[in-house]
């Protein structure tokens, strides 16, 4: 027997299920419950207990009790896509039922780091912004503003852009110094910081965010310099080995500014079956930490 019953949404609960999230409401939440942290639901079919693996849908029993646990902690959910998109179609399911599980009072993210022509990046929004009913989602800017301009075309809907990564990798690219636009020929600039001013010139703070890892903390000075309105999703605390201090120190802006993401270091805490109960303990200790640094 699953762990939840799943009865058909009422008329009204459908209502809410389409309701967005606009930026004044998110900054309402963040100072009403005092926390600004993000949990990722980053499921691994491989990784949530073994017990729950009896279950028809296990990824979905498992994701109810992660929200029911940590809602009262966080005011975000970020749903990885590649998690789900990997399993085919009882992936996009259990992503949809996961989605609309959500309470309309946490802001929700599709970390699905689309970004193609015109054409198609529409339909990645239609997907995301329609179809599943994300708040916000996560975007390249490789491909430049036609790829990104379908996203920001959505009323109360959050473009996330790629800004600074946590991986190894970004060395490759987003830290190359270049020549400066609008500077001296003999000034210079990073790559990444080129691409957060350029694309701040597409859209505002209330639908921009930007993506900032933790294990950058030392960039969040420049970064705040250059966008000191804008809301960042940070990545990288807890098991990546970022410092939500350091990110709070540097990143905090009037309105908090701020969406800690942490996604391993609560869903995994435990795996067994008080699993849930060790995500909350989790997310409370981070909820306790924010409350002293807003």
């Amino acid at each position: 027997m699953p762990l939840f019953k799943t009865a058909a949404p009422s008329y009204k609960q459908q209502l809410i299920t389409f309701v967005a999230m606009n930026r004044q409401q998110l900054v309402s939440s963040i100072k009403e419950k005092k926390t600004y942290l993000c949990v990722g639901l980053d499921t691994d079919i491989t990784k949530i207990p073994a017990y729950l693996q009896a279950y028809p849908n296990a990824i979905v029993e498992f994701n109810k009790a992660i929200i029911d646990a940590t809602k009262d902690h966080c005011v975000s959910y970020k749903i990885n896509t590649a998690f789900y998109e990997a399993l085919g179609l009882k992936g996009w399911q259990a992503m949809e039922e996961t989605v609309n599980y959500i309470p309309s009072t946490h802001f929700k993210i599709a970390d699905a780091k689309r970004g193609d022509i015109g054409n198609t990046s529409s339909q990645y929004a239609k997907a995301f912004f329609e179809t599943m009913n994300f708040d916000a989602i996560t975007v390249a800017p490789y491909m430049g503003e036609d790829s990104i301009r379908p996203f920001l075309e959505y009323d109360n809907k959050f473009t996330i852009v790629l800004g600074l990564t946590s991986n190894k990798g970004s060395a490759d690219f987003q830290q190359q110094f270049i020549a400066g636009h609008g500077l001296a020929p003999s000034q210079y600039e990073l790559l990444y910081q080129r691409v957060i001013e350029r694309v701040c010139e597409w859209g505002t703070a209330n639908n921009l965010m930007f993506v900032v890892g933790a294990t950058k903390a030392s960039d969040f000075v420049v970064i705040r310099k250059m966008i000191p309105d804008h809301f960042l999703l940070v990545p990288g605390v807890g098991a990546q080995g970022g410092s939500l201090e350091d990110v709070s120190k540097y990143g905090l802006n009037n309105d908090c500014g701020l969406l800690v993401n942490a996604s391993r270091a609560v869903i995994y805490a435990s795996a067994d079956e008080q699993f849930a109960a060790t995500a909350e303990k989790i997310a409370k200790e981070y909820h306790d930490e924010m409350m002293g640094y807003l």
